[in-house]
C-alpha cells in the first residue's frame, strides 16, 4: 500500500477557508477526518504536523494512502488519548451535528488545542423553513438525508451555535458561511447552507 502524500487537486471552498485559518508548520488534529483530504492538503501546502481521528474502515485506509496519520476511534468516546494543548488547532468538519454529546466534544476540543474549528449545516437556511411549513423535513445539499435515515441528530442555526459557544466560554474569532462552493456575505443566517467557525477558550 502506497503511503505517498497525494493531496487532492481540488479542495472544497470551506476546507480552503479552514486551511487559511491554520498557521504554517503548526500541529493539527482533524476529528472525523474522512478520507484525509484536509490534512493531506495542510501537510502539502502549509507543512503542518497532523493527525486524524476516523472510525470508518474504508476512510481510514483512504487517509493512510494520502500519507495522513490516522487513529481509528469513535469520537463519542472522547479525546482522552490527547494531552492538554497538544495541538495548535483541532478541526471538526461537518460532524458536530451527528455527535450525541455536543458540549463534551467542544470542551474537549478547547482542552487539546488553542484553537478549534467546527463546521455544520445551517438549519436556518430559508428553504428549510418552507419545507417545514409544507409539512416536510428539509432535504438539501448539506442535509441530503430523509428523516428516517439521517445521521444528523443535533441541527442548529448560526445563532444557536453562538449561544452555546458563549455558554461554554468559547470566544468566536472567525466565521465564514457558504452555499455550495460559494461564500455567502449577505444575510448569512438565512442564505448559507454551511457555517464554519473558529474559536478559542476564554479560560
Amino acid at each position: 500500500m502506497s503511503q505517498a502524500n497525494t493531496a487532492p487537486k481540488h479542495v472544497r471552498a470551506d476546507l480552503q477557508r479552514i486551511a487559511s485559518w491554520i498557521e504554517p508548520e503548526s500541529r493539527v488534529l482533524d476529528l472525523g477526518c474522512g478520507d484525509g483530504t484536509l490534512l493531506a492538503y495542510l501537510q502539502t501546502n502549509k507543512g503542518v504536523t497532523g493527525a486524524g481521528v476516523e472510525l470508518n474502515d474504508e476512510l481510514v485506509i483512504a487517509s493512510v494512502r494520502r500519507g495522513v496519520q490516522v487513529i481509528q476511534q469513535n469520537l463519542e468516546e472522547g479525546l482522552a488519548l490527547f494531552d492538554d494543548q497538544q495541538f495548535e488547532t483541532v478541526v471538526l468538519s461537518q460532524t458536530l451535528q451527528s455527535m450525541h454529546h455536543t458540549e463534551h466534544i467542544l470542551r474537549e476540543m478547547a482542552r487539546v488545542a488553542r484553537f478549534g474549528i467546527v463546521s455544520f449545516p445551517n438549519f436556518g437556511y430559508w428553504p428549510h423553513g418552507w419545507s417545514i411549513l409544507s409539512g416536510r423535513m428539509p432535504v438539501t445539499g448539506e442535509m441530503p438525508y430523509q428523516w428516517f435515515d439521517t445521521p444528523n441528530i443535533h441541527l442548529c442555526t448560526l445563532k444557536d451555535f453562538e449561544d452555546l459557544a458563549l455558554a461554554l466560554r468559547l470566544r468566536i474569532t472567525h466565521l465564514a458561511t457558504f452555499n455550495g462552493n460559494r461564500e455567502v456575505k449577505l444575510l448569512p443566517s438565512w442564505r448559507s447552507t454551511l457555517a464554519v467557525y473558529r474559536f478559542e477558550s476564554i479560560d
